[in-house]
């Protein structure tokens, strides 16, 4: 039996998702830190495995609002997270679902440099 999935979780979900496989969504951005933001050449890859992900674990993704994974890309462990912020980016967003009073960060980085 598929769990049921709150209103609110489904929506914050889905918002994720588009940024995450699209690259954009509504006061959304993708960056790229540590390590791999001074390694230029691998963010396509790396921005390319994630869009594909589909591993959904518990343990990585415990609220169901696909905001966190790990992943390998050409050998090097790679992590990527979403973070939820208001829309001056000085505290965090109250209200996640709704992208008119939240902006979406996706960082991508290797997972030594976390």
């Amino acid at each position: 039996m598929e769990k049921v999935v709150d209103p609110k979780i489904f929506r914050i979900r889905y918002l994720n998702d588009e940024l995450r496989t699209e690259g954009s969504c509504r006061n959304g951005r993708v960056v790229a830190a540590g390590r791999l933001a001074q390694e230029h050449e691998k963010i396509g890859a790396v921005a390319a495995a994630v869009a594909a992900f589909d591993e959904w674990s518990d343990g990585d993704d415990p609220y169901g609002e696909h905001d966190f994974g790990k992943l390998d890309v050409d050998g090097e462990a790679v992590i990527w997270k979403i973070d939820y912020f208001s829309l001056d980016e000085l505290h965090g967003s109250d209200h996640p679902e709704d992208p008119n009073v939240t902006v979406r960060i996706l960082t991508l980085m290797f997972a030594e440099d976390y």
